[in-house]
């Protein structure tokens, strides 16, 4: 599929959220949702429940156009590191996604760019696709340091992942300062900017061919009201949603928009 016409990755991360009973009614109304949409080959979509419930979830899941998908894990496949989750046992649970380097783990649990990488080279041995989170936050974008700080986390989360595993990688772009914060909101083109430096750091390491193919989602407090027109720009292939996955109606809103993107980009192309 062209670039400009990419099939949409919507992908609800529930974080620390849910109960059981909270995560089953979640997942069956997202799926019912989705069902039943006109258009829905246009985009996929994840959801990463906690832990505890990946089970649950993934048995509501299975076999629908809905994928599964954690939200860490340990680079190990098995061993004695109390409290920790492997790819093996993602794997079994049936994940076809993790999200890595995600800028909370970044940020309160201290995990470095080194230890992240760690992570995406195992996840993709193990044959998860990974969603690799990269941002910078507020102090960094105002002193002029978004491109160097994308660089740093991109050339050194990749580092030694092949060209040939890059099918298994999409980039969600956090920018720290726009998630979950009234005051400060990217713009389209704040968010196209962004995702323009990413392929090019991109086609930096891997050449211009895989830069145009890898995934580039958009991770700043999508919701229903600014989806479409965080989604329109080129090079802004789909979502990474936080709070609103929560919500059945707004992220099947959102999903709808990343559908109603693609069908119009295919009717212009």
């Amino acid at each position: 599929m062209k670039p400009h016409i990419r099939q949409k990755f919507i992908v609800g991360n529930w974080k620390m959220h849910t109960t059981a009973a909270d995560a089953t009614r979640l997942a069956k109304a997202i799926l019912d949702g989705i069902s039943i949409m006109s258009g829905k080959d246009c985009v996929s979509v994840a959801v990463c429940p906690p832990f505890p419930y990946l089970a649950l979830v993934g048995e509501i899941l299975k076999g629908s156009c809905v994928a599964l998908g954690a939200q860490n894990l340990y680079p190990e496949k098995d061993g004695a590191f109390t409290g920790e989750v492997s790819p093996t046992m993602l794997l079994d649970l049936g994940c076809k996604y993790v999200i890595l380097g995600h800028s909370e783990r970044r940020r309160i649990l201290g995990e470095s760019d080194v230890f992240i990488n760690q992570k995406v080279r195992v996840a993709v041995t193990a044959g998860l696709n990974v969603i690799l989170c990269v941002g910078e936050t507020l102090d960094q974008r105002n002193a002029e340091q978004t491109e160097a700080v994308l660089d740093r986390q991109l050339t050194q989360g990749l580092a030694d992942v092949l060209s040939g595993d890059l099918n298994r990688m999409t980039i969600a772009y956090e920018p720290l300062w726009a998630i979950g914060n009234l005051g400060h909101h990217a713009t389209p083109q704040q968010a196209q900017g962004s995702h323009a430096l990413i392929r090019r750091c991109f086609s930096r390491i891997y050449g211009e061919k895989s830069a145009q193919a890898v995934v580039i989602q958009y991770g700043g407090s999508v919701k229903p009201e600014n989806a479409a027109s965080m989604l329109t720009p080129q090079g802004v292939d789909g979502a990474l949603i936080g709070g609103a996955s929560l919500d059945a109606d707004q992220f099947l809103a959102i999903v709808r928009a990343g559908i109603s993107e693609v069908q119009t980009k295919g009717k212009s192309a």
